[in-house]
């Protein structure tokens, strides 16, 4: 296991998205990566990892609106396995 420091968290809207894949590369923590499993609509969509800094990159980043962001007051510090 592995402590990880989280700032921030997004819901996503899986059902919502199109598989652009935009809010990948748009990720600096790069917590982000598409699924293997595919929506309703037959779309890859993105599944968050810890690490998130509530940045807001994805949510500017999609075109679709998928994304919500909420940063933490103070950090909180996740148990992960690696």
């Amino acid at each position: 296991m592995t402590t990880v420091l989280t700032r921030g968290t997004v819901t996503i809207d899986v059902e919502g998205c199109k598989g652009c894949e935009l809010c990948i590369p748009a990720c600096p923590p790069r917590v982000l990566t598409m699924s293997a499993e595919v929506n309703g609509l037959g779309f890859r969509y993105p599944q968050l990892h810890a690490g998130c800094t509530g940045c807001r990159a994805c949510l500017d980043m999609c075109p679709d609106f998928v994304f919500e962001v909420y940063k933490y007051d103070t950090p909180v510090e996740l148990e992960v396995e690696q």
